[in-house]
C-alpha cells in the first residue's frame, strides 16, 4: 500500500542579531551553557532577538528543562517586540495547541503577518491553512498562490506542497509532470517528504517513466531524512522485491522504524511478519503487541488480527 502524498509544517530555528552573536557562536560550538546565559542576558536586557532564541532553547529542551509554556511566553514577547520569527513560532504554537490553547484563527492571523513581513515559512504555513480550511475558509487557489510564493523564494517545503496540489488537481489543472518536477526540486533541496513523494511518482510511473529502482533510492533518502512514510514504502519494496533484492529481514527493520514513528499500517505489517516468522523469529507475543499497537491507532485489520491470534 502506498500512502497518500503529504504536506508539511515546521517550527523556525535560531535567528541572528548583533547583540546575541556571541550566544549563537557558543551554540554552534555546542557550548550550550554559555549560549543560554548570553540569550538570557540579552533578553532580560530588552533584546527581543535574545528572547526569541531563548524561547527556542526552552522549546527544544536544550541546556534547560523543556518548558513549552515558557517557550510560548518568550515567543510572545519577541513577537510583541517585532521579531517576525517569534510571531511565526507563536503561530505554530497556536495551530498545534502547544503550550497555549489551540486557536487556528490566531495562527492564521500570525502566519499572515509574518508572510507579509518576508518570513517565507509563514507563507507556506498560511498556504496549509487555506489548503485545509483550518482557521479560514478553504481556498485552494489561495493555497496555490502561497505555496508558489514559498517555492519561488527557495523554501522547498512549499515546492513539495505545491506538487501535491498539481498531483491532485486541486486549485490548479491536474498535471503529473509538473508535480514530478516540483517533488524533484523539493527532494534535491533536502526535503524528505519531497523525496518520498517523488519516490511514489517514480514507483507508479505517474508524470515520469516508471522506475522502481529509482523509487527505492528516493524512499531510502526520505527514510534517512526522518520520513516514516519513506521507511514504510522502502520496507514494502524489500518485502516484495520491487526495485531491490527481496529481503524480509530488512523489511522488518524498516517496518519497525515506521511503526515507532507512528505509522499504524507498518505496525500491522510487523505483526504479520512476527506471526508467520518472516524475516524475524516467530513470536505470537510480539505479533499481538504490534497488532495491538495498530488496533490502538484505529486500524480495523490490526484489531481483527489481534482477536484471531489471541483465540488460537
Amino acid at each position: 500500500m502506498i500512502k497518500k502524498l503529504l504536506i508539511v509544517s515546521l517550527l523556525a530555528g535560531f535567528i541572528e542579531a548583533n547583540d546575541v552573536e556571541d550566544g549563537l557562536n557558543a551554540f554552534v560550538k555546542q557550548d550550550y551553557q554559555t549560549a543560554l546565559k548570553l540569550f538570557q542576558k540579552s533578553c532580560y536586557g530588552g533584546n527581543i532577538d535574545g528572547c526569541y532564541n531563548l524561547g527556542v532553547l526552552y522549546d527544544r529542551g536544550i541546556c534547560v528543562e523543556q518548558d513549552i509554556f515558557k517557550a510560548v511566553e518568550l515567543f510572545q514577547k519577541a513577537c510583541n517586540g517585532g521579531n517576525a520569527k517569534g510571531c511565526f513560532n507563536l503561530g505554530v504554537s497556536y495551530e498545534n495547541g502547544k503550550g497555549i490553547n489551540q486557536d487556528s484563527f490566531k495562527a492564521v492571523e500570525l502566519y499572515t503577518k509574518v508572510c507579509d513581513n518576508g518570513i517565507i515559512e509563514g507563507c507556506n504555513n498560511l498556504g496549509l491553512m487555506y489548503d485545509r480550511g483550518n482557521g479560514v475558509k478553504q481556498d485552494s487557489l489561495k493555497a496555490v498562490e502561497l505555496y508558489t510564493k514559498a517555492c519561488n523564494e527557495g523554501y522547498v517545503g512549499g515546492c513539495n506542497n505545491l506538487g501535491a496540489l498539481y498531483n491532485r488537481g486541486t486549485g490548479v489543472e491536474q498535471d503529473s509532470f509538473k508535480a514530478a518536477e516540483l517533488f524533484q526540486k523539493a527532494c534535491e533541496g533536502g526535503d524528505a517528504k519531497g523525496c518520498y513523494n517523488f519516490g511514489v511518482i517514480n514507483e507508479n510511473g505517474k508524470g515520469v517513466k516508471r522506475n522502481s529502482f529509482k523509487a527505492v533510492v528516493l524512499y531510502t533518502k526520505a527514510c534517512n531524512g526522518g520520513n516514516v512514510d519513506g521507511c514504510y514504502n522502502l520496507g514494502i519494496s524489500y518485502y516484495k522485491a520491487n526495485g531491490v533484492k527481496q529481503d524480509s529481514f530488512k523489511a522488518a527493520k524498516l517496518f519497525k522504524k515506521a511503526c515507532d514513528g507512528g505509522y499504524y499500517k507498518s505496525c500491522f505489517n510487523l505483526g504479520v511478519l512476527y506471526e508467520y516468522g518472516t524475516g524475524v523469529k516467530q513470536s505470537n507475543k510480539l505479533a499481538l503487541k504490534y497488532y495491538g499497537i495498530s488496533c490502538d491507532m484505529k486500524d480495523k485489520e490490526g484489531c481483527e488480527n489481534y482477536v484471531k491470534l489471541e483465540k488460537k
